[in-house]
């Protein structure tokens, strides 16, 4: 089985770039913030510096964790679903289902693997940009010198295959269990991450403005609430599109192909959801932390300066992997329309219909994904503010929402329009006559 996972991808390479990006970027930023646990670690560091680079590495190192898992996950699942043809013509040439499974996982890994290596040197030059970053804002002395180290190393490559072999693993079993089994348990992971997301973010009433972990409980609540959210993602698009009034042929087809390929696209709604939860809710967070510190007149300590480049890297991440989920799942998605495009051609749509379709669709997903993605932002904003500033909405207006927003729509909508468009130059008798 090794062998045909290596065969398989010395064939056909290109199924395996988004996975190989998501590995190399998920492998790139553990190496970089596991650095600072190298370096933290070095004969002559002071306590100071020390306590800040092992803080950042432990936080931001076990989001990056999570998101590596979440965007190889992503990338596998739409790789084996679109193989989906393939697999069972091995399986009904003589391979066993666990043969088949460690086929992909074989794959995974090996691909996962060599994403981890090229993100070595990268890694090594983002961990002593980020020491230079902390060590211009007085966080970390002067004299302490980066080190790329047997923590960073092994971490970044263990972690990252791991990853992807437990996400390739996930996205097997789903395609071969039944999907009744399938949805109970999805829908008992959410309602237990809503309701501990509302006790988490309740809770948040129970400390005073001054407490340091104040934003800690807010923040899980959002993350929960989203998650939640998350999993529940195909039957809230399905409940909006049974009440959405769109009219005309784009309209019309938008919503009778998101209906039918709601379960599919739940990876993007979850890439939506989590990205607008997350962001929103520790930018606009942050902001009133900020503005509350400004009022008092105290003088921010090392900690809250900890805490403000904290949350603004973990916001970064999130969008950097975010968008690399949505370019690479929406690219294949649309990839894989290409025989439903050709037909929708051969039946009367001009290609201008068609790009009309695909852009209704991505409005649709990506209005879908910002609405529950703000409501779980907004169950951790909201006992925050009123904690931290005695107001119930933070004074920070639309800007950030707006910039999220944007970001959302352009990922989306940009990637389907183009990739729709790149995919209709084929005529339309090839593209239906071409495998799926």
């Amino acid at each position: 089985m090794f062998m045909l996972a290596m065969r398989s991808i010395g064939q056909r390479p290109g199924r395996f770039l988004a996975t190989l990006l998501a590995a190399f970027l998920g492998a790139g930023i553990i190496m970089t913030f596991n650095s600072l646990y190298d370096t933290a670690g070095r004969p002559g560091v002071d306590p100071v510096s020390s306590d800040t680079l092992t803080t950042s590495a432990s936080v931001v190192g076990g989001y990056g964790t999570l998101l590596v898992f979440f965007a190889v996950a992503s990338t596998l699942t739409v790789n084996v679903r679109q193989r989906a043809g393939e697999l069972e013509l091995l399986r009904c040439s003589g391979a066993t289902p666990g043969q088949i499974r460690r086929m992909v996982v074989g794959e995974a890994v090996a691909v996962a693997l060599i994403g981890a290596v090229l993100a070595i040197g990268p890694a090594m030059l983002g961990g002593q940009a980020l020491l230079d970053a902390f060590q211009d804002s007085g966080q970390v002395a002067g004299s302490v010198d980066h080190s790329f180290g047997p923590v960073a190393l092994l971490s970044g490559i263990d972690i990252t295959l791991v990853a992807a072999a437990g996400a390739a693993f996930l996205a097997v079993r789903r395609a071969t269990r039944t999907r009744q089994r399938r949805g109970r348990a999805r829908t008992l992971l959410a309602y237990a991450a809503l309701g501990l997301g509302a006790v988490s973010a309740a809770s948040t009433f129970a400390f005073s403005a001054t407490d340091e972990a104040l934003m800690a409980t807010p923040a899980y609540g959002a993350i929960l609430l989203s998650v939640g959210f998350a999993l529940l993602a195909p039957r809230l698009l399905k409940g909006v599109l049974d009440r959405l009034p769109l009219t005309g042929s784009s309209g019309w087809l938008a919503v009778r192909n998101l209906r039918r390929r709601a379960v599919h696209l739940s990876g993007i709604m979850m890439s939506l959801i989590l990205f607008t939860a997350v962001s929103v809710a520790t930018l606009y967070m942050q902001g009133v932390e900020s503005d509350a510190m400004r009022a008092s007149g105290a003088v921010r300590t090392v900690d809250a300066k900890n805490l403000q480049t904290l949350n603004l890297t973990v916001v970064g991440i999130i969008v950097v992997f975010v968008c690399v989920m949505l370019v690479n799942s929406l690219y294949a998605a649309t990839t894989y329309r290409r025989r439903e495009f050709g037909q929708q051609r051969l039946a009367g749509a001009t290609p201008g219909q068609v790009l009309g379709t695909v852009g209704v669709e991505g409005l649709v997903l990506t209005a879908v994904g910002l609405c529950f993605g703000t409501v779980a932002a907004l169950a951790g904003i909201i006992p925050f503010t009123v904690v931290r500033s005695d107001s119930v909405l933070p004074h920070q207006g639309l800007g950030i929402w707006l910039a999220v927003a944007s970001i959302a729509a352009v990922a989306t909508v940009g990637t389907g329009l183009v990739t729709a468009r790149r995919v209709l130059r084929a005529p339309a008798v090839e593209a239906v006559g071409s495998a799926a």
